[in-house]
């Protein structure tokens, strides 16, 4: 009876235990950072009716909850410590789930919910754990600003970071007709970056680009892919194989190819041909002449007509783009043949005079602008209503001209015609240039380096003086250290309020960089002029492609950490065997005697037969 009633004294102690403490269920939730987490909690509303409830972070204490975070009345909530607290249950069924909105990491940890049911003893309590884990960023959405010839701008805007801080971005760019395993890959090390500038594109070619987000627990999936054709340029190499053939005392063949084809940087739309005569006794050239054709084929052929027999003739031919107009490529000296004699043709012209009655005097008086001045220029023509008519006339540029121009009639006509008489007066009227009185341009930027990471640059500026009116914009010069600042034709515009840009350097090299400031009255002269080594010329550096790989949940597993393993093993077993290679020979070498040591059937054998410094 004894044993019997101190058995059921231990169950009822126990009973009596989980009376004070209350019944306690719990459970694991877990989810990624910026989603919505539910913490599941209930109650029969049906047999109790609507009860008050409470839900606090941490474990249920005797009354209550724990640093509360949202508590109601059964019907309606009636205090929360923050928005992101809701009941989106059914309160009249008893459905007192909470739910975190945009949960985060420092949501994480346990939750409490008390339900408090009438007595002594009776609230319902449950306790949840959150887990909150933090995930690469959300990909971005990138977007062209700016495509020229041979830079390209790309933006986009701020997105989630997954919980961690973005720490860096990754820019692929690729040729459109390549795989992606021939990209080029820039990391920039800059979290607050909205927008970057390419340079070193070739023109007329078309690239696909991509960005990465990157945060400390990986990298985001690959943002939209972008399609860009840069625009077309001036060609940068001259026509090949040019050659002169004269056909005649009056033309020479002129026949040439394209420009090498990378060099064409677009569609060729013709070919600008100069030509002019070479006077070997002065030595020197006269004046150009110019035509112009169209590009039709790989193997093209111009004719040059109505040359002087016996004169050499260079020629310059010049591939041309919509963009502009490329070098040009020459060839030697071609001279025309010799000229055949040939019979002389006389044309007459009859000039009939007109009755008295239509005499008149015409005056007319025109306006001419000449490149250079003389004294004075006069043209006579004088005709005799016969069989045959002569002209004379002579010209000159000059400041002014008078043209006479007389009939008389023939003896032997039967009428008394009268002579008409007319008379032209030219003046030379020289072109009025107005002088314009410019704005005061902006000062000169100052332009500072920031930092160099890799094949990329940062860089900002300021100006103390907008001049006469707001900065409109600037523009970015650019040139390899070697060249001329004459032939740059490499810019990159930024906006009026933009005062610090990243460039990415598609070809890293040593660069010189100068700037530029505008606004709506004149352009600023150049800033300082800051030289800039990006990268190794020539080398690719795509450090990512090892360190920074999609995210992914057991980093463990890679073969890359079997391979470590193995290479470890092999090499302890080689330094092994080198030990006791070692050690061994020492110990032979303490033996009396001379040793001698050979190979026989794949085992070493030694015999006292010789010195061991022999071997």
């Amino acid at each position: 009876m004894i044993i019997l009633a101190s058995k059921h004294l231990a169950v009822y102690c126990n009973l009596l235990f989980c009376f004070l403490a209350g019944f306690v269920s719990a459970e694991t939730v877990t989810v990624t950072v910026g989603t919505d987490a539910i913490l599941k909690c209930s109650y029969d509303a049906k047999y109790y009716g609507r009860l008050s409830a409470c839900w606090g972070k941490g474990t249920i204490p005797n009354s209550g909850c724990a640093n509360e975070v949202l508590k109601t009345d059964g019907t309606s909530v009636i205090s929360r410590l923050s928005e992101r607290y809701l009941l989106m249950g059914n309160l009249g069924q008893g459905d007192v789930s909470l739910t975190i909105r945009h949960a985060e990491e420092q949501d994480s940890g346990v939750y409490g919910c008390r339900v408090e049911i009438p007595g002594w003893f009776n609230d319902q309590k449950h306790h949840v754990t959150l887990k909150v884990n933090a995930v690469p960023p959300n990909p971005l959405r990138i977007e062209a600003r700016e495509v020229k010839e041979r830079t390209v701008t790309i933006r986009w805007s701020p997105v989630f970071d997954g919980g961690r801080p973005i720490t860096a971005y990754r820019v692929d760019i690729k040729n459109k007709q390549t795989p992606w395993e021939t990209k080029k890959t820039t990391e920039l090390h800059d979290p607050s970056l909205t927008h970057v500038t390419l340079v070193d594109l070739s023109p007329s070619k078309t690239y696909n680009l991509r960005v990465f987000a990157i945060n400390s627990v990986g990298m985001s999936e690959t943002s939209n892919v972008l399609t860009i054709t840069a625009k077309e340029a001036a060609p940068e190499g001259p026509p090949l194989d040019m050659q002169l053939v004269a056909l005649s005392s009056s033309s020479i063949k002129v026949t040439w190819k394209p420009p090498r084809t990378e060099l064409r940087n677009g569609v060729l739309r013709g070919y600008n041909i100069n030509y002019r005569e070479y006077d070997p006794v002065a030595k020197q050239f006269k004046r150009w002449q110019y035509l112009t054709v169209a590009a039709t084929r790989e193997q093209e052929t111009v004719t040059l007509v109505n040359l002087k027999p016996s004169t050499m003739y260079g020629v310059l031919i010049q591939a041309k783009t919509i963009a502009g107009v490329g070098p040009a490529s020459n060839a030697p000296l071609c001279s025309t043949l010799d000229e055949i004699p040939k019979t002389t043709t006389t044309t007459t012209t009859t000039v009939t005079t007109l009755p008295s009655s239509t005499a008149a005097t015409m005056r007319l008086h025109f306006s001419s602008v000449y490149a250079t001045s003389a004294t004075s220029a006069t043209s006579t023509t004088s005709a005799t209503p016969s069989t045959s008519a002569t002209s004379t006339t002579s010209a000159t540029p000059s400041t002014s001209a008078t043209s006479t121009t007389s009939a008389t009639p023939s003896t032997s006509a039967t009428p008394s015609p009268s002579t008409i008489s007319i008379t032209f007066y030219a003046a030379t009227v020289w072109e009025q240039s107005t002088a314009s009185i410019s704005g005061v341009p902006p000062d000169p930027p100052v332009i500072e380096l920031k930092k160099v990471d890799s094949n990329s640059f940062s860089l900002f500026w300021n100006i103390s003086s907008e001049g006469d009116s707001p900065i409109t914009g600037y523009f970015l010069e650019y040139k390899a250290v070697n060249a001329s600042w004459d032939y740059t034709k490499n810019a990159v515009d930024f906006g009026a309020h933009e005062t610090e840009a990243t460039i990415i350097e598609m070809n890293p090299s040593t660069y010189n960089v100068r700037m530029f400031a505008k606004n709506s009255q004149a352009t600023s002269a150049a800033s300082n002029v800051l030289t800039i080594t990006t990268g190794e010329a020539g080398h690719q550096k795509d450090i990512l492609i090892t360190s920074m790989m999609p995210y992914t949940a057991s980093p463990l597993n890679s073969p890359s950490h079997h391979l470590i393993g193995i290479f470890v093993a092999v090499g302890l077993l080689v330094v092994t065997g080198a030990i006791l290679t070692t050690w061994q020979l020492r110990r032979l070498k303490q033996k009396k005697g001379t040793l001698s040591i050979w190979l026989g059937n794949g085992e070493v054998r030694y015999t006292d037969c010789e010195s061991l410094h022999e071997l």
